[in-house]
């Protein structure tokens, strides 16, 4: 009898401890998670295998700070879509002819609000899509970095939560401390990666969005409290995985999506 109740403890505690990893592993809910929006019908038919990641924004152009750093973010954007079984073609494949169809048809930028000519835009990118058809492409992928605002919440625990993630705030300079009297409802400058997936017929299957950082700071200096530019934009790679990781759910499936199934 002793050994049975042995056996019982025995197999509760591993039940117990099983459930507890079990809990660890469930990403926590996060009620900020993008909206995102798919064609699950055309994504369903599985002949998407081949992509090129444009080097354009889709939407307005990201601020110059985060422009700069849209290379190396596309260049992991990249490395996930491979790591998940699809084939990404050289990004200089789609600028060489970008570059060309532009000198016919114009910018579509506006150099002075950054606003895109939709009519202009759509000539270039029907251009480009008749020159590629030829190299087995079967999507683009814009991948914007976009800038929103959000505060930290209230209480002992200061967090920002926006498109899925959670971040603690990030004092720069001399100091390390933060005033009492610190206004936490003041809105903060944050980033996101937007992605938009448009098939051969230019229809957009899929837009996703995920958070990655903020890009700034609580400064240190200040006795009031304000935020200033952070000096390290986007550097922790860490937060750019987990900010592509929900970009591209549920095109891309993962099991830390901290939204509803």
């Amino acid at each position: 009898m002793r050994s049975f109740r042995n056996l019982s403890r025995h197999l509760l505690a591993t039940g117990l401890a099983g459930l507890m990893l079990a809990c660890s592993s469930t990403p926590t809910y996060n009620p900020t998670v993008f909206p995102f929006e798919i064609d699950q019908a055309r994504v369903d038919q599985g002949d998407i295998k081949t992509v090129v990641i444009t080097h354009v924004n889709l939407g307005l152009s990201s601020r110059t700070y985060l422009e700069k750093e849209a290379p190396r973010i596309d260049a992991m954007v990249s490395a996930y879509l491979k790591k998940n079984g699809l084939k990404v073609l050289p990004q200089r494949d789609f600028e060489q002819r970008w570059n060309t169809a532009v000198r016919s048809y114009g910018n579509p930028v506006d150099p002075t609000s950054g606003k895109v000519n939709m009519k202009t835009f759509s000539q270039i990118m029907t251009t480009i899509r008749d020159e590629m058809r030829g190299t087995g492409l079967d999507a683009f992928i814009f991948t914007d970095l976009v800038e929103l605002q959000t505060s930290f919440s209230g209480g002992l625990q200061h967090v920002a939560r926006w498109d899925g993630v959670t971040r603690k705030p990030t004092i720069q300079g001399p100091g390390d401390g933060v005033s009492a009297d610190f206004d936490w409802a003041m809105l903060l400058d944050v980033a996101s990666l937007q992605v938009s997936i448009y098939d051969m017929e230019l229809k957009r299957v899929f837009l996703g969005r995920g958070g990655i950082d903020a890009t700034q700071a609580i400064d240190s200096r200040s006795s009031k409290g304000r935020y200033i530019r952070r000096r390290d934009i986007l550097e922790n790679e860490t937060s750019i995985n987990e900010g592509i990781e929900l970009a591209f759910y549920p095109f891309i499936k993962t099991e830390n999506w901290p939204g509803n199934p």
